[in-house]
């Protein structure tokens, strides 16, 4: 986050915070067994995916890396693709935990070491 320090018209000192964004993993989490009714609220078939155990969750910024980190999701592991946003920069992909999770650790590897992001830790519920 950036600050800047500006003097209004009476003299008192406002800030202005304003966030820039830069190359990141900001959110990436994985939820073990979720409900069916999760699976249907993200626009998934839970017919076809609730043979998936977990859920995989991705912000990534710039948002059209979400594309590289879908592709490097499914090669990584079996996880199957769920939702990829280019605008957002959300990824959602489905699979065994261990699938996801093996999906989730290659592509904040890949960020991290091939394109210089800074990534975050996962995180599991």
């Amino acid at each position: 986050m950036d600050f800047e320090k500006i003097a209004n018209s009476e003299g008192k000192m406002r800030i202005i915070q304003e966030s820039v964004p830069g190359k990141q993993i900001t959110l990436s989490h994985i939820i073990a067994n979720p409900d069916a009714l999760l699976y249907r609220k993200l626009g998934l078939d839970p017919s076809v995916e609730y043979s998936a155990t977990a859920i995989g969750i991705m912000t990534i910024c710039p948002s059209e890396t979400a594309i590289i980190a879908a592709d490097i999701s499914m090669k990584a592991s079996g996880a199957r693709l769920g939702f990829v946003d280019r605008f957002s920069g959300t990824v959602i992909i489905t699979g065994t935990v261990s699938e996801v999770e093996s999906a989730l650790v290659a592509v904040n590897e890949y960020a991290e070491k091939k394109l210089g992001y800074a990534v975050c830790e996962i995180t599991k519920t």
